[in-house]
């Protein structure tokens, strides 16, 4: 009989998931693009009036280069935050990650500017966010078994995804009642607190500690013999194709992530019940997003990760390209569902990716692989800024939903093909 999974490694997830649900705020960025992007094009480059005196408006491309910034940021910091965490443990990559977040989201409320959100929540939240976010998942992965491996990975990157269930109606609230600077300023506060918090908590194993094997493992997924190093790790065609697999799945979340708020627009009009409580789609798809990190993370353990990868990219494609049609009906109904879709199974990607990089090249240096194996995250956000960009240009959303489904076609093509990588010394190379 199996012994117990400690009740500390349940405490290390947990505190991992509260990380998760401050660094999250990127997924409420839609909220603050519709603030700062008006309907009206005449008002471009104006200055605004009332509680956000002093800040100026947006287009449809600014509006998403701070969002931009701040996912690419996010990926580079992922680097030096798994070698941070690797080396030194998941306590000080998460204060720091909660500190810098914290000041990029004041400055950004006080500068009032484009150049303040790019700095202020692209850079400096980019940096917080990827210092952060390397040190939860590995902290917690170290405590259980690899069967479990795709569960645990569901349930801590879950809190990221989960941001947007609250952090949308409260950044609304905070716009509202209190402008754009208090939004950002209030929020850099708490965030400070709780991830500073949390971040104590991100305990690692004991030496000589030994994951509990559960009772009954059913065809768990096949692990690396050995742990790789980054050079080993780099000089296999997998790492190149999990890359590829990361841009082309997370591309397509991002893009509705990054315009949720504008699409229910498109689709309910600019009056009515909607157009006065957009962030319903953005928390919407927040829970969605969380739920497909778990569920997928779950059934991963038991069809294997790059099936469940290929079952969830083939469904959202579908979504995306039917996705101009669903907005020239204008059914809100039915914009609801494709979008719940996507969100399922971009947060499914956000669960299966670490979780096969410690499949295939073990538990050991996750924080550094992992974290350059999340390069193709931060690449996949030039995909949401063209978008902006095509709907700037023609007027419509369809050439950045096309786009976005073949992208994610070829990644699920690409993934057919990918298999577990060996050492060398395992190849008799």
């Amino acid at each position: 009989m199996s012994a117990a999974v400690p009740a500390r490694a349940w405490a290390v997830t947990a505190a991992g998931t509260a990380v998760n649900l401050c660094l999250g705020i990127l997924y409420g960025w839609s909220v603050w693009k519709a603030a700062l992007v008006p309907q009206d094009k005449a008002l471009y480059g104006r200055p605004m009036t009332g509680l956000n005196e002093g800040w100026t408006y947006l287009d449809n491309v600014e509006g998403t280069v701070a969002y931009a910034v701040c996912g690419i940021t996010f990926a580079l910091f992922m680097i030096p935050g798994g070698r941070l965490q690797d080396r030194y443990g998941a306590k000080i990559g998460a204060t720091l990650g909660g500190l810098f977040l914290a000041v990029g989201c004041i400055l950004a409320g006080l500068m009032k500017s484009y150049t303040g959100l790019v700095v202020g929540f692209g850079v400096l939240g980019g940096i917080g966010m990827g210092l952060g976010y390397a040190a939860a998942t590995p902290a917690a992965v170290k405590w259980f078994h690899s069967s479990r491996r795709g569960l645990v990975v569901g349930l801590v990157v879950a809190g990221y995804g989960a941001a947007a269930v609250y952090i949308s109606p409260l950044a609304d609230y905070l716009i509202r009642n209190y402008g754009l600077t208090g939004s950002f300023v209030g929020l850099g506060v708490f965030f400070a607190v709780v991830v500073v918090i949390a971040g104590q908590l991100l305990n690692p194993p004991p030496a000589g500690y030994v994951a509990p094997i559960p009772a009954h493992i059913v065809d768990g997924p096949k692990v690396a013999a050995n742990d790789f190093r980054a050079k080993q790790m780099l000089a296999t065609w997998q790492f190149y194709a999990l890359v590829f697999l990361f841009i082309g799945s997370a591309q397509s979340g991002l893009l509705v992530i990054a315009n949720a708020k504008p699409f229910l627009t498109d689709a309910a009009g600019k009056t009515g019940f909607f157009a006065e409580n957009a962030w319903l789609l953005v928390t919407f798809i927040g829970v969605v997003n969380a739920l497909g990190r778990v569920g997928t993370g779950r059934y991963s353990d038991r069809i294997g990760r790059l099936n469940a990868y290929a079952l969830n990219g083939l469904v959202s494609a579908a979504c995306l390209f039917a996705a101009p049609w669903v907005l020239a009906e204008k059914n809100v109904l039915l914009l609801f569902a494709i979008i719940g879709v996507m969100a399922w199974q971009y947060g499914g990607t956000l669960a299966l990716l670490p979780a096969v990089t410690a499949d295939y090249y073990g538990p050991k240096n996750m924080g550094l692989n992992y974290g350059l194996v999340f390069i193709g995250w931060g690449v996949a956000f030039f995909v949401p800024t063209l978008g902006g960009y095509i709907k700037e240009t023609s007027g419509a959303w369809n050439g950045a939903f096309y786009l976005s489904g073949g992208l994610l076609v070829a990644a699920v093509a690409v993934s057919r093909a990918v298999r577990r990588p060996m050492l060398p010394e395992n190849t008799g190379t």
